[in-house]
């Protein structure tokens, strides 16, 4: 059985037949992703996971994680937990998971520098829900709600998502 496979293209992410539209970084696609740069990562990034809010949503996939109310995401360079789920309290930077929009209410967890993080590389590439569409992200790669939702049905742990040096500089 061959892995799921995904591409993003200047014109959405290529999954299977389906061309589905998408935002990307406000810092375009970089090959030296820093914390920060508002850049999505060129490469490939595998699906390690999925969390979701159960107060918005019924469980969207069978090995989804759900939200809690306490739970983090490390952003902080110097913690040792740096691009790993925490959770409150925490004395480190942080994203909290359980925000007050919907952005979160489904995300898809990649190995964008993870399991083991080099400070300063960037953390919380994630596949999430859009603000509205072509409104940029921080560095993940954002969707329509139904879109997401295809998608994460089609893309399991395992599954890859390339990004190509190709888009540094053009998306």
């Amino acid at each position: 059985m061959s892995v799921p496979r995904a591409v993003l293209t200047p014109g959405g992410l290529r999954l299977g037949r389906r061309l589905i539209p998408c935002t990307i970084g406000k810092g375009g696609v970089r090959g030296d992703k820093r914390e920060g740069d508002g850049a999505t990562p060129a490469g490939v990034l595998t699906v390690v996971g999925a969390l979701y809010r159960p107060d918005r949503m019924a469980r969207p996939l069978p090995w989804a994680r759900a939200i809690g109310p306490r739970d983090l995401w490390s952003d902080g360079g110097a913690d040792p937990d740096y691009n790993h789920l925490v959770r409150a309290p925490h004395g480190f930077s942080h994203e909290r998971l359980r925000r007050g929009d919907p952005m979160y209410d489904l995300v898809l967890l990649t190995d964008w520098n993870w399991p083991h993080a080099v400070p300063g590389r960037g953390s919380a590439i994630f596949l999430h829900q859009w603000r509205r569409p072509g409104y940029p992200t921080e560095g993940c790669i954002a969707f329509a709600r139904a879109d997401l939702l295809r998608v994460a049905r089609a893309l399991p742990p395992g599954a890859e998502i390339t990004v190509p040096e190709a888009l540094i500089g053009r998306v």
